[in-house]
């Protein structure tokens, strides 16, 4: 039995890895070691680590980095401190492979002391392209100490071979959320209204927006330009889900929470939950702001996303999604645009670029054929 490693930093990638982690756990070939780190252990960002719980999966450690600023330096600190975390964590569980989804500051972290720790890698969503982020960066990193690469789409495919890496080692499995979303049972309309303490509208946004953390001293101005567009817009019910824990997301959050206090039509909440959020995503009409699920997920629910600004600029998008910079104009354009009755008849047939059957089942069944991974790695020349 391999003693497998799964870190989850936020509410986001865990319900991305939920369905993964459960299959691990339950397959006797496996041994599950759960770390759960980032902002789920933040009482400020949700408490989110209890979703787990919740699911009835057991914690193997926590690894608490969240400090009460989040500054550059802050996040420098936090990314020293879960250095030092994780190594003592992976001495302790002797992890056989690490599995990682995505680009977080704090996986960085993760991937530097398990490429010290002779831990073999296992990266998903790599070959992704964010150029508003930092997270493109990190990304990348990642990629480059990784051993196995799981991949969403066939153009990240192209593009971590382009890296140097082994054809042998990435594989293209589909998209962890667009697979969730076919396997979970969602609430109906009235259980999300009684849940949540409020009623939709006839028209409702759903709307993330995190720090464009290439352009992060904008953040407040950025957040108010989004806000003074929805002020035009009374007559729809807009649902804010808060920023996560990157360098000024909470100058982002405070400014949501202020306009939410000042007008009725809004709502807020820290954390919503995966069954909760793609509840919601099923019952709106569009999702507004920058966060990758309004390119990776909304897709599959044949909604409109109006992804605002840089940060997921370069991913692999559907026809649903609208782009807007950070102009009040444009913004209202966009809104409008993905309200009438022309754009939305034209996702009735919508296909999610992400969406592959069996992804989950797939990455276990490889894991199962790769006895042994090779932590020793050669670059791979690309002929021109």
């Amino acid at each position: 039995m391999r003693n497998i490693c799964v870190i989850t930093g936020s509410r986001a990638d865990y319900g991305l890895l939920k369905k993964l982690i459960k299959k691990i756990d339950k397959d006797r070939n496996f041994n599950l070691k759960l770390l759960v780190t980032g902002s789920h252990l933040s009482e400020e960002f949700g408490n989110t680590f209890s979703e787990i719980k919740d699911d009835g999966i057991k914690i193997s450690d926590k690894i608490e980095i969240v400090l009460s600023s989040d500054t550059p330096s802050s996040v420098c600190n936090s990314m020293g401190l879960a250095t030092i975390l994780f190594s003592k964590s992976f001495k302790l569980h002797n992890p056989d492979a690490l599995i990682i989804l995505g680009d977080r500051y704090e996986l960085l972290s993760a991937a530097s002391s398990a490429l010290i720790h002779n831990i073999p890698i296992i990266h998903l969503h790599g070959g992704e392209k964010t150029t508003g982020a930092f997270d493109d960066a990190i990304r990348n990193a990642i990629t480059k100490m990784s051993n196995l690469h799981f991949v969403t789409n066939n153009e990240y495919k192209k593009r971590i071979i382009q890296m140097g890496e082994n054809k042998r080692n990435v594989f293209n499995v589909g998209g962890f959320g667009a697979e969730a979303i076919k396997n979970i049972n969602l609430y109906t309309k009235k259980q999300i209204q009684e849940k949540l303490n409020f009623k939709f509208y006839n028209q409702n946004i759903l709307i993330t927006f995190h720090p464009e953390t290439h352009d992060i001293n904008n953040s407040k101005k950025s957040i108010n330009i989004i806000l003074n567009a929805l002020r035009n817009f009374k007559e729809i019910k807009f649902i804010f889900t808060l920023s996560n824990a990157d360098p000024e997301g909470r100058i982002i959050n405070k400014q949501i929470i202020n306009y939410v206090s000042k007008n009725n039509n809004c709502s807020y909440f820290y954390s919503l939950g995966q069954k909760m959020y793609y509840s919601v995503l099923n019952n709106i009409d569009c999702v507004l702001g920058n966060s990758s699920s309004g390119i990776l997920e909304a897709p599959s629910f044949k909604i409109g996303t109006i992804n605002i600004g840089n940060r997921q600029h370069g991913r692999v998008q559907a026809k649903s999604v609208i782009n807007s910079n950070f102009n009040i104009y444009n913004i209202k354009t966009a809104i409008k645009k993905s309200l009438t009755k022309k754009f939305k008849s034209s996702l009735k047939n919508l296909k999610s670029p992400y969406y592959k059957p069996n992804t989950s089942e797939n990455v276990i069944k490889i894991l199962k054929k790769i006895k042994k991974i090779d932590t020793s790695k050669e670059f791979i020349d690309i002929k021109f």
